[in-house]
């Protein structure tokens, strides 16, 4: 029986469709942290009084707003999957059921909670900063387990990405990193539940379909979230109709389309590629931000972006993107 190491090669060298697989793999992540960097720029509106003032949205708890995501993104998407394939349909295995319960938990409740606890005890740069070491270890642990070939092309890689996201956020010559020991090892789990979302996620995507892996791992991040912040807990904060409204449609925009998305993506690709692409999110929301809250984009966070994108072009190296377009051929 083939490794899944050796299907993907297999499937790179000898499946026709293999090249487009790959390369639209590329664009549902990135439409993911598209999704992402608009949720970020609506939040910051939201949160700040400058969108729906007087809602009381700024009153949300960190804690509110991770359970908020995982909830409304949950409840849509069992409603939608059970009426088109039926309850029974949904059903995995008993292995693959406490894979799908470490992801919900370790891979998407962890990430949310410890990120914004992050930013509450420190800056939006300094856990941003953390947080995106994570292509750092996702690469260090792919190597130690030989999942992945070294090679200089992605060590470059993700060294460019980890340097260009400091730039983006506009770390250097900033001085916003705030030390606070609880907010740096948070933003540290945030780093380390992103990188086990990326690699746990992709193994396994390759046994199962993305939609019931998503359902599955919300649902497990929705219970957990009941146990930690029970319904009469959320009742007594009395938040406005108004403040639920915004946190369903900010569940749906900030989780449950660019969650789809991500694992179409890892679907396609290594996790060392997914979680380097995924340095997009703060460059789209720098974009944003630029465009809806007319904020000015200085000329170190443009030296980011650039070191960015040129990060996603190395990570996926110049001989590979050779063949795949050899492979795919002109278009008539």
């Amino acid at each position: 029986m083939n490794s899944p190491e050796s299907r993907v090669r297999e499937d790179s060298t000898t499946n026709p469709t293999a090249p487009r697989r790959s390369y639209s793999g590329y664009f549902y992540i990135a439409g993911a942290c598209l999704f992402w960097g608009l949720s970020a720029c609506l939040g910051r509106a939201a949160f700040s009084g400058r969108l729906l003032p007087g809602s009381g949205i700024e009153r949300v708890r960190p804690l509110i707003l991770s359970q908020a995501r995982s909830t409304f993104s949950f409840i849509p998407l069992f409603i939608g999957l059970g009426a088109v394939r039926g309850v029974r349909r949904l059903r995995v295995n008993r292995r693959d059921v406490g894979c799908m319960l470490l992801l919900g938990l370790v891979g998407l409740a962890a990430s949310n909670y410890f990120y914004y606890l992050a930013v509450q005890r420190t800056s939006v740069a300094t856990a941003i900063t953390v947080q995106y070491t994570a292509p750092v270890w996702v690469l260090l642990y792919m190597l130690a387990r030989r999942r992945e070939k070294p090679t200089l092309s992605k060590a470059m890689a993700v060294m460019l990405a980890v340097i260009g996201i400091g730039f983006v956020i506009g770390l250097f010559g900033q001085g916003e990193l705030k030390f606070d020991r609880t907010g740096i090892e948070a933003a540290l789990f945030a780093a380390f539940s992103f990188a086990y979302y990326n690699i746990h996620g992709h193994s396994i995507l390759e046994r199962n379909e993305r939609w019931t892996v998503l359902l599955y791992s919300t649902m497990f991040a929705s219970l957990f979230w009941i146990i930690v912040n029970p319904p009469g807990a959320i009742r007594s904060a009395n938040y406005s109709s108004m403040a639920w409204s915004f946190l369903f449609a900010f569940a749906v925009l900030s989780a449950l389309v660019p969650f789809s998305l991500y694992f179409a993506g890892l679907e396609r690709l290594q996790p060392s590629k997914a979680i380097v692409l995924s340095c997009l999110e703060p460059v789209f929301a720098i974009l944003i931000a630029a465009v809806i809250l007319k904020e000015v984009v200085r000329p170190l966070q443009a030296v980011g972006i650039a070191m960015v994108l040129v990060a996603i072009v190395l990570v996926e190296g110049p001989q590979a993107i050779l063949r795949r377009t050899a492979a795919i051929g002109p278009v008539d």
